[in-house]
């Protein structure tokens, strides 16, 4: 987990670096306008919900309540017939001298409506009198029955039943009525004595089912049944169909239920149960609602409310890439004026106007550019300055060291005689320092150089009695093109003093400078006895000593490294020397430098007062 996490905010982090600050500032409003828009429409929602299920529920129990009224009167108007057949009829009567079947007939016709049928039993369950009904059924022991025997064990209560067909009595039409039973123990009176009865009203199960079933709950979505004290469904709209088994209903848990407002879960569905208990019953109303059902009913709110959430996180985005866009505008354009400045262009504008910040930003920015363009320009001059001063130095240290030994051989030539190898001598050296003057310029054509190389040669050929032969050859075109002076006469000194020493007559040198691609070589080679590949390693090292080993003499003072340091102030860490040696095989020195013809030499060219 924490390292998923810390993969996470290095991939923000990486987002962060490469998003602009419009996105950034954007982003960021956005994101808090959203939050605050979701947090109060998360605020909202849960009050309305809450709301929405409290009116759901008090709407449940104002219906419930009505429900209740209705069924309270009809059960009360039942209650009242049974009170006056009671103690209107039945206590009035001494059953030895009158019958009760005229006045049951007369108080039947008063509430047939209602009525299914009105009996009295006495105590054994004997028929005493009944109307509309008169004629009980063969198979009937009214003493055994539950309405019987509960209003003779609890003689001071009313008692309904559930709803059931009245099978009790032959009904002649052969109809099969609903009927709910209500029962009670009475005082009979027979010649003065008192003895024990029980009434019985059969009230038809039409009435309470007219009450009841046009009763809807959150717009057609919830319904009400009616259970007794035991969870017995006495009225259902689907009662059918429960007592064929094809459907359930959580009857037996609603009647554990107190009065109040309940949350269930039944059949994968959760719902929203209202109670209400009837009183003298112990009945109670059950109001059933799907919970999907009470937002049905607020659904067109429920939409006006997400449409205005989103309309306003809408116009909170547009705002805010508005606002980001005024902030950034500034910073965008300070921004595009520093690429300008990085991609070279010199008359770059910095005033960006916008807030105070950005404005002295740009103001600071336009200093610091000008300010380094000074320092920049003063660096480069020192290093120019540092780097002919350096070159000067590197120069200074050739002619003189050559001059000392060719004079000196001058010298011995003229004491021996030999006064025409002397003028030569004189001669070319005459006109290597000629080429090496160079009217003070430091650039020249490399057919000059390779000029001040052949006088060279022919100076140190005389000086060593001709031990070796030498040849200079060029590539076509080669020679009008332009090098930095004096770069090839310290290789041939090299191969001169220490390939050519031991030679007999049999060493050789030769020069050649050809094109390769945008670059010339000059190879300085030679036939001497190579070096090893350590001893070459350390040829251009600036730490080196020296330039090759030599069993009795110095190099030339100069050395390869002179050279190679020279063309790369010059030219740059491309180009110098590369050395390739073998032992009993010669020795290759190569020079690399870019191809410059006259134009392009201009640049490099120092050229004297």
């Amino acid at each position: 987990m924490a390292a998923w996490f810390r993969s996470l905010l290095q991939r923000w982090r990486a987002l962060y670096g490469r998003s602009s600050i419009q996105m950034i500032l954007s982003a960021s409003f956005t994101a808090v306008a959203v939050a605050g828009m979701l947090f109060l429409g998360l605020a909202l929602f849960l009050r309305f919900s809450s709301t929405t299920n409290a009116q759901a529920a008090e709407n449940s129990q104002r219906v419930l309540a009505q429900v209740n009224l209705n069924l309270d009167a009809y059960l009360r108007s039942m209650m009242r017939v049974s009170d006056t057949a009671y103690y209107r009829v039945i206590k009035d009567t001494d059953l030895a001298e009158d019958s009760l079947t005229e006045p049951l007939e007369l108080l039947y016709e008063n509430n047939r409506d209602a009525l299914v049928s009105i009996s009295v039993f006495s105590a054994e369950g004997e028929l005493i009198a009944a109307s509309p009904l008169a004629e009980l059924k063969n198979s009937v022991t009214p003493a055994l029955q539950s309405w019987f025997t509960t209003a003779m064990e609890q003689i001071e209560n009313l008692h309904f039943s559930t709803p059931h067909v009245q099978d009790l009595f032959v009904d002649p039409d052969y109809r099969y009525r609903w009927v709910v039973s209500l029962s009670r123990q009475v005082e009979l009176t027979r010649s003065g004595a008192i003895e024990s009865g029980v009434l019985l009203v059969d009230m038809s199960f039409s009435g309470i089912e007219q009450i009841c079933k046009d009763v809807e709950l959150a717009s057609g979505s919830g319904y009400l049944y009616l259970i007794d004290g035991d969870g017995e469904i006495i009225y259902h709209p689907r009662q059918q169909l429960l007592y064929a088994g094809l459907q359930e209903e959580n009857n037996l848990v609603a009647a554990s239920y107190p009065d109040g407002t309940h949350r269930e879960t039944f059949q994968d569905q959760e719902r929203q149960v209202t109670v209400k208990t009837v009183g003298y019953t112990g009945w109670k109303l059950v109001g059933v609602m799907p919970v999907d059902g009470i937002w049905d009913n607020y659904s067109q709110v429920f939409l006006f409310f997400l449409f205005i959430v989103l309309f306003s996180v809408f116009l909170l985005i547009f705002v805010n890439l508005r606002l980001s866009e005024w902030i950034t505008a500034p910073m965008k354009k300070l921004d595009r004026a520093v690429k300008e400045l990085e991609a070279g262009r010199e008359d770059v504008d910095f005033d960006v106007g916008g807030p105070h910040e950005v404005e002295h930003l740009s103001h600071s920015i336009r200093s610091m550019v000008s300010t380094m363009r000074h320092l920049t320009e003063d660096i480069i001059e020192q290093e120019e300055q540092k780097r002919r001063s350096e070159l000067d130095v590197l120069q200074s240290q050739i002619n003189p060291h050559f001059l000392y030994n060719t004079l000196d051989s001058v010298v011995w030539m003229t004491e021996n005689g030999r006064t025409q190898d002397a003028v030569v001598m004189i001669t070319s050296l005459a006109r290597f320092f000629r080429i090496s003057l160079s009217r003070g310029s430091n650039i020249i054509p490399i057919a000059d150089e390779l000029e001040h190389a052949r006088h060279y040669l022919t100076i140190q050929k005389m000086r060593f009695k001709n031990k070796f032969s030498a040849s200079i050859t060029a590539e076509d075109g080669v020679e009008s093109l332009f090098t930095i002076k004096l770069i090839v006469q310290p290789i041939l000194e090299n191969a001169i003093y220490h390939g050519m020493t031991y030679a007999d007559g049999d060493g050789e040198i030769a020069v050649r400078a050809f094109r390769e691609g945008q670059d010339v070589l000059i190879e300085v080679s030679d036939n001497g006895p190579g070096m090893p590949e350590e001893v070459v390693a350390r040829l251009l090292d600036p730490v080196a000593q020296t330039d090759r080993p030599n069993a009795k003499g110095s190099g030339s003072g100069i050395g390869l490294r002179n050279v190679h340091r020279r063309i790369q102030l010059t030219f740059g860490a491309a180009y110098g020397l590369t050395i390739t040696s073998e032992p009993d095989a010669g020795t290759t020195v190569r020079i690399r430098l870019p191809a410059l013809d006259e134009e392009a030499a201009k640049r490099y060219r120092k050229e004297g007062p």
